[in-house]
């Protein structure tokens, strides 16, 4: 088991985490016809707005009740009503997705009685759902803040008691460290065994980069909203992160829905185990289109073991993204140098390296002297640039490269493309020595080419 430690210092020199009310928002944004709603500082909204602008490059509706000094002191429930009753006149949405921040939290409002009586007060407000979910800014990080609204989702729009069940509808929990192009991939791979997926949140079908015939002030694309109280009907909620275990544990208990968690979708073995139980649950074999992509991730296993084998790495990521890309790299022969999370999280205990350190870039720096890659967001080419070491920028935010929001890295056909991003910066870092050709490879790695997919 690896040992999870804290770095004992009294405060956070380079930050990597980014804060769980960013993570609630982001989560909502996920949902069609939303409006995620700050109860806080215009300055804490505007902070999360720049970062989520500069990451997926798009119009990101985000809105505040702006608290001030006098409000502060004696409660912000007015806000949050006009607020509310503002957004719902000019801008119409489905669901407002209300994040509460540390501002709020310290000073201990009873934000979920003020809603409850501000619904009393306004009837007309029950054409559109509010959903509040509490996310202080020093209890966790984005992956926390997203789970959290996650859960409220469920808890204020499924309804309890298990309807009759629907043999093909599946839920899909999609977690943070998941793309907009990575959730396409993981509903295109569900689909794929004529399972009908509700995904939610769905970043794939909003924050996906595409240009809307006309402006709209709320979200466009994403989970209907319609689709998430028929999330009770499914015959099985697959999570994907350790962070989703909790709000599949809550569909189940209200619904009976039950659940299959995977910690990570990159990788050959995790893929495999991952398309095994998609075929189970929907009595057909695996689909020619997918074979053929774990035959071409194999190969490309073998044509980019030799430059991975032996490497050191360092990375820094939130915990489930930790995981996926630590188990990752480990399985292609590289040894985890330095491992720094975010927050605490099981799935820590899973990463394959010596320890993994809660804390920040600055211990990053210092623990991945004399590595061969650093693997981080964007804050971490900082310490790419002291140490010299090239950085493959991954997670959130990633504002100085394009196609963060585009890019796959789940399944059988990201896995592979993965290898060749990560591969050719190791060659670049190692140019002149080239590796045995492909025929020695397959010949020292037959065991991985000859493996075969235990799905018939």
């Amino acid at each position: 088991m690896t040992a999870v430690t804290g770095n004992g210092k009294a405060a956070t020199t380079n930050p990597a985490r980014s804060s769980a009310p960013l993570g609630g928002a982001m989560a909502f944004l996920g949902i069609d016809r939303c409006l995620p709603l700050f109860h806080g500082s215009q300055g804490c909204t505007a902070f999360a707005l720049v970062l989520m602008v500069r990451h997926f490059r798009e119009a990101i509706p985000l809105q505040t009740t702006a608290m001030g000094e006098l409000s502060t002191i004696l409660g912000g429930a007015e806000n949050v009503e006009e607020a509310i009753g503002n957004i719902r006149q000019r801008a119409a949405p489905r669901l407002i997705g209300l994040c509460s921040t540390a501002l709020t939290e310290t000073r201990g409002e009873d934000a979920f009685g003020d809603l409850r009586l501000m619904r009393e007060r306004h009837p007309e407000w029950s054409d559109m759902a509010v959903v509040l979910a509490s996310t202080p800014d020093y209890a966790g990080g984005l992956q926390e803040g997203w789970a959290t609204a996650v859960e409220a989702l469920i808890a204020e729009m499924v309804p309890e008691g298990r309807p009759d069940p629907s043999p093909l509808q599946v839920n899909v929990l999609p977690g943070s460290h998941l793309t907009p192009g990575d959730v396409e991939e993981l509903r295109d791979i569900v689909a794929a065994f004529g399972l009908e997926p509700i995904v939610l949140p769905d970043l794939s079908g909003s924050l996906d980069g595409h240009v809307p015939r006309q402006y709209v002030p709320t979200t466009l694309g994403g989970t209907d909203v319609d689709d998430i109280p028929r999330m009770g009907a499914s015959a099985v909620t697959l999570a994907i992160g350790e962070q989703m275990r909790p709000a599949a544990a809550l569909l189940e208990r209200r619904a009976g829905v039950p659940v299959r968690v995977f910690d990570r979708l990159v990788g050959l073995r995790p893929v495999d185990a991952f398309i095994a139980a998609l075929s189970e649950i929907s009595g057909r074999p695996v689909p020619a289109n997918l074979r053929r992509q774990r035959s071409r991730l194999v190969d490309a296993m073998l044509d980019g073991h030799f430059y991975f084998a032996g490497r050191q790495v360092a990375i820094a990521a939130d915990a489930d993204l930790l995981l996926g890309l630590g188990g990752f790299l480990a399985d292609m022969g590289c040894t985890l140098q330095a491992a720094v999370s975010t927050t605490a999280s099981p799935a820590l205990e899973r990463v394959p390296a010596d320890s993994v350190i809660i804390g920040d870039l600055d211990d990053l720096e210092r623990a991945a002297a004399g590595a061969d890659l650093i693997v981080a967001h964007s804050h971490g080419r900082q310490a790419a640039e002291h140490l010299g070491v090239p950085l493959y920028r991954v997670g959130f935010p990633v504002f100085d490269r394009l196609g963060a929001a585009a890019r796959v890295t789940i399944g059988y056909r990201g896995t592979r493309d993965l290898i060749f991003r990560i591969g050719n910066i190791l060659i670049e870092g190692h140019e002149g020595h080239e590796g045995p050709g492909h025929g020695s490879m397959e010949r020292a790695h037959d065991g991985i080419a000859e493996a075969p997919l235990a799905v018939d």
